[in-house]
């Protein structure tokens, strides 16, 4: 396949690079030092399951600079959704698929208020990646997993084939008969790590031994699946608690990407994840007071807050690290 890649961090990297290994024509949209880097010296990603280098003719700083691929990957943080939605509607309406794998359950709909409905195939990542360097990925662990499903929940062509390449380069994917049910399962996860990790400004194993901040954790989640219910999703109602349950699994150290980036002063995907709850739960007559306090006191630092320092060990699995 023509596969186009827009973000080279965590999650673009890190299975464009995968891609590129098994022989298919992978194109990276990157930009700044990451793009300086990459051009000179291509772009490597560091993995216990073996490295890789993909070279350096394989990235463009605009998606104005693809020549047609057969589907494009948006690995971008969530603000930058609309602009990557515009940039794309040509190769979209040329006849292009688009998959996000972008954190959030608003993200898709972004996309297709720009681009053709049916070009949209639904996404979700699970991989603890990060930029170390610029040109260089690293991924923590073993998972590495990808999903993805048509919207209409029919086994298309496209998604097959896309299936295959995946296979082929050794990535763990899987075709879902419900992927608008699959992303509001991992959003569930995703606004609970990231929402409780980035308060309570701690890795999950701090936030699941305190009997208070554990039940922030369930609560912030439960609300979530009630959200999503009233919205049609198809969610067991005791979602909460699985999720709670895989939350005990998880090594002690791990964080959420929104918690790293609140420890460096970088910009949050605040307004996507329990921000996004409280609006959608405020629209649907759902109260949501774990996701709305969480909102808003995280508010001050969504756009970022330059004097922060620091940083977390370990990204957390299953979100985009770009």
């Amino acid at each position: 396949m023509r596969i186009a890649i827009i973000g080279a961090g965590g999650v673009g990297g890190y299975f464009g690079a995968r891609l590129a290994a098994a022989g298919d024509e992978v194109t990276f949209v990157a930009r700044g030092r990451h793009l300086a880097a990459i051009r000179e010296k291509g772009l490597t990603v560091r993995s216990p399951l073996g490295d890789l280098r993909v070279e350096s003719g394989a990235v463009v700083p605009t998606v104005s600079d693809l020549e047609a691929p057969d589907l494009v990957m948006v690995a971008v943080k969530l603000w930058d959704t609309e602009d990557v939605a515009r940039e794309l509607a040509p190769l979209a309406e040329g006849g292009a698929t688009v998959v996000s794998f972008q954190n959030g359950v608003q993200k898709d709909t972004v996309l297709r208020r720009q681009l053709p409905a049916g070009s949209v195939l639904g996404g979700v990542g699970y991989i603890s990646a990060f930029i170390e360097e610029p040109g260089v990925v690293v991924h923590n662990g073993t998972l590495q997993r990808l999903v993805f499903g048509e919207y209409d929940r029919k086994e298309s062509p496209r998604v097959r084939h896309f299936l295959d390449r995946c296979l082929a380069a050794g990535v763990d994917a899987e075709i879902s008969g419900d992927i608008e049910r699959t992303i509001w399962e991992k959003f569930v996860f995703l606004v609970g790590l990231s929402g409780t990790t980035s308060a309570v400004r701690q890795p999950i194993g701090v936030v699941r031994a305190n009997p208070g901040s554990r039940d922030l954790l369930r609560e912030v989640m439960h609300e979530v699946v009630t959200v999503g219910r009233a919205k049609g999703v198809d969610l067991d109602p005791g979602f909460a608690a699985d999720r709670l349950a895989f939350c005990d699994t998880l090594p002690a150290t791990m964080t959420s990407s929104m918690h790293n980036d609140l420890l460096r002063g970088n910009r949050l995907e605040l307004s996507w994840l329990s921000g996004a709850v409280a609006e959608l739960g405020a629209e649907l007559g759902v109260a949501t007071p774990r996701n709305r306090a969480i909102a808003d006191i995280l508010a001050p630092y969504a756009l970022g807050d330059p004097a922060a320092t620091g940083g977390a060990e370990v990204s957390a699995a299953g979100e985009a690290s770009r």
